[in-house]
């Protein structure tokens, strides 16, 4: 086992600390590993999986991780898998210029890939996402994502989880509210709706909702499923426009993209949703944290969501 969760007693979270990931290529050296016939694709394919050559998690026996904080045990091992999505076989694509029917089989990967993690006795939890662009760190141009699946609930998702438990559920009651706000809306249907949250912590950030309280992607039915194809090529459509024009924009629109959804062990806390937080507020421009925001928790925006909303509409 190459991983280790350490546990930091001051903040009571695991750390995963994964030296051997230091030593992974940057970049091909020859040619695509995604194209047909590359060293991960060497058949051809619509969608494909497989598991990540330089994994930040590994199979491996059940790990019992409220046991572990129990008994003060400092390191486990880091359970769990890592694994690579790709979207297509064209090289020059991405999710916002995909047709519809392959997006589609993207995201019904998705969902076989949460159903069948989930099924593994050491997963509890499944976390689907995108890192774009170099700005971000994304090292292969060709279009992927990819899927980390944990031996415990992360922090991110089971806090918003413990807000739905203790106050209903906030995403249920925020995509009825923004859309009949309509201020931060940027595109709604019968089954989802996509806008600027109100208290958004990154600038042009977009949350993504199922109209329907529905937990996992795997939930979804085919006109929702249908819904987050639409939805996903209109709002990632919207920032390949934003500053395309500007000289100082990546030449590849860079965003984070992750999917909260529900554990193996749901109850009905759980409302599926995703999250895009572009690193830039303004062309060619940075949106850097900084210690006074690390240190405090408290994130600060510059720019003004119902401003980044208004923008992404006119894209």
């Amino acid at each position: 086992m190459n991983g280790e969760f350490r546990f930091d007693g001051l903040t009571r979270r695991w750390v995963n600390i994964v030296g051997h990931r230091q030593g992974r290529p940057n970049l091909p050296t020859t040619g695509c590993p995604f194209c047909v016939g590359g060293l991960e694709a060497p058949d051809p394919y619509t969608v494909r999986w497989f598991a990540n050559r330089w994994p930040a998690l590994e199979p491996g026996a059940p790990i019992d991780i409220d046991a572990a904080e129990r008994a003060g045990t400092a390191s486990l091992p880091a359970i769990g898998a890592t694994e690579v999505i790709l979207y297509s076989p064209d090289h020059d694509a991405s999710m916002s210029t995909l047709p519809p029917e392959q997006l589609r089989a993207v995201v019904d990967l998705w969902a076989d890939r949460t159903t069948e993690l989930l099924a593994r006795p050491e997963i509890e939890y499944v976390l689907v996402f995108e890192n774009r662009g170099p700005d971000v760190g994304a090292t292969i141009h060709h279009p992927h994502g990819q899927i980390y699946a944990y031996p415990f609930v992360p922090p991110e998702p089971a806090a918003e989880a413990a807000v739905n438990r203790q106050h209903g559920c906030a995403s249920c009651v925020e995509t009825v509210d923004e859309i009949a706000a309509g201020e931060r809306v940027l595109c709604a249907s019968a089954t989802w709706a996509a806008y600027v949250p109100y208290a958004s912590t990154h600038s042009f950030g977009v949350r993504l909702t199922p109209t329907r309280h529905v937990g996992r992607i795997a939930d979804l039915d085919d006109a929702e499923r249908d819904g987050l194809v639409e939805l996903l090529t209109d709002v990632l459509g919207r920032y390949d426009r934003l500053w395309a024009d500007d000289p100082a924009r990546s030449a590849m629109f860079p965003y984070l993209l992750w999917f909260h959804q529900a554990p193996k062990s749901a109850g009905e806390e759980w409302h599926l949703h995703a999250h895009i937080a572009p690193p830039q507020r303004a062309p060619g421009v940075q949106r850097f944290v900084a210690s006074g925001e690390l240190g405090s928790g408290t994130l600060s925006n510059p720019v003004v969501p119902e401003a980044a909303a208004a923008l992404l509409r006119e894209h």
